[in-house]
């Protein structure tokens, strides 16, 4: 089996770090115009007609430039189980759509429709009030709704398994762009600032540290990637897959930033520094969902009670 990316999601990832060196903030609008908000949605719709590995491509580098937005909400989580007509809206830039599976729901600043579950599906939710709460990460705010009753309904509960396996898939390879941007950033600075006569990359521990985020990076990745690929093909491992994604790249995200901090000293921890907002989202992407342990005990129940063939006898 080929694993290696195709020229097509080579030039999607090329695409996605040029505009986004150039414009860090886009709007949904301009995502939309980048065909990036349908890029699993279907031609007769308005989409591209890709899938789940292309729109991985897109989460991790919008992970990596921290691009604020309900992308992750709409298009990794909701958007399968939206009925066609707004799928098509979605791709034209004209709805974004969040989950609410608790009191805090992201992205309320710009979403423009939310969702609820109720006893035997899932439904939109209308008449509701919005309340923006502030948060360390100002690039992904919280907020909470009040009123508001079920309208329409969206999907069956059935879909809420795969909803949930595409959301932490979504959340391991946004986890490994801010990883690998942190990574960047202390690699930066290890060549060029210079103590005693050298580049304190040349210290041992300045470098191996920087190993060992290096290490655990590519781990994750590869681990998210797997999982992008179990979600686009409905393989039967996907939960599987997602759950170890997520629980070790947003271990690696975290681990990443902190390293990165050390790396820089005192700079390091300066507000203005670009690192305290990647290590407010590597957090926030660890603990949203589901913890490390909690992921960690469902693939060990899962793999103890004989749920995956492949690692029994």
């Amino acid at each position: 089996m080929d694993v290696a990316f195709t020229a097509e999601q080579d030039e999607l990832r090329s695409q996605a770090q040029t505009f986004l060196s150039a414009t860090p903030a886009p709007t949904w609008r301009e995502l939309a115009e980048l065909g990036w908000t349908g890029v699993s949605v279907g031609v007769e719709n308005g989409g591209a007609g890709l899938g789940f590995v292309e729109e991985g491509i897109v989460l991790e580098e919008l992970g990596r430039a921290l691009v604020p937005g309900p992308y992750l909400a709409t298009v990794a989580g909701l958007l399968p189980a939206l009925p066609a007509e707004e799928q098509a809206k979605v791709a034209r830039g004209e709805a974004s759509w969040v989950l609410s599976l608790g009191p805090l729901i992201p992205h309320l600043d710009t979403v423009t429709n939310v969702a609820i579950i109720g006893g035997d599906g899932i439904y939109e939710l209308v008449g509701f009030e919005r309340e923006l709460l502030a948060t360390l990460d100002e690039t992904r705010p919280l907020g909470v709704v009040t009123g508001g009753d079920a309208g329409r309904r969206l999907a069956g509960s059935d879909w809420l398994p795969r909803l949930r396996t595409r959301t932490l898939t979504a959340l391991a390879l946004e986890a490994s762009g801010v990883g690998a941007r942190a990574l960047e950033l202390a690699l930066d600075h290890a060549r060029e600032r210079r103590q005693f006569g050298t580049t304190i990359g040349a210290f041992q521990a300045v470098a191996h540290p920087l190993v060992d985020v290096y290490k655990q990076l590519e781990l994750g990745r590869s681990l998210a990637l797997w999982a992008a690929w179990c979600v686009a093909v409905d393989d039967p491992d996907a939960g599987l897959a997602a759950a170890a994604a997520k629980s070790v790249a947003g271990d690696a995200a975290v681990f990443a930033c902190e390293q990165a901090i050390q790396t820089h000293g005192g700079s390091g921890f300066v507000w203005d520094n670009p690192l305290r907002r990647l290590y407010g989202r590597a957090l926030g992407i660890r603990s949203w969902e589901a913890g490390s342990a909690q992921l960690r005990g469902e693939i060990a129940a899962q793999l103890l009670d004989g749920g995956n063939d492949r690692w029994t006898a």
